[in-house]
């Protein structure tokens, strides 16, 4: 990954959120959806058997995905829990659609 500043306003906070919690899968809630990106995706991927994707770019460079159903993470969060991971959980405060900027 390159310097911050140079992502999107949410890459730059689910970076910065990353920084705080290096050691844990950060499930970054977007809508109706927890996403998980670079090397989380792809660990998270492999361990859940869920689609590893590309969310758009950010800093030039394509950024992994992985995303589960607000409705279902807890199933998953018991599934990683049990393989011995950390999860961290970001959830949006406010409305996405009456705010702007991140949420």
């Amino acid at each position: 990954m390159t310097k911050i500043e140079s992502h999107t306003p949410m890459m730059q906070q689910y970076l910065r959120i990353k920084a705080e919690h290096p050691e844990m899968l950060l499930f970054y809630r977007m809508g109706d959806f927890y996403e998980l990106f670079y090397q989380d995706a792809e660990r998270a991927a492999r361990m859940l058997d869920i689609t590893l994707t590309k969310r758009g770019q950010s800093a030039g460079e394509p950024i992994p995905m992985a995303g589960v159903p607000h409705h279902s993470v807890e199933s998953y969060l018991a599934k990683l829990v049990k393989l011995g991971e950390s999860v961290a959980i970001c959830e949006q405060i406010g409305d996405p659609a009456a705010s702007k900027g991140t949420v």
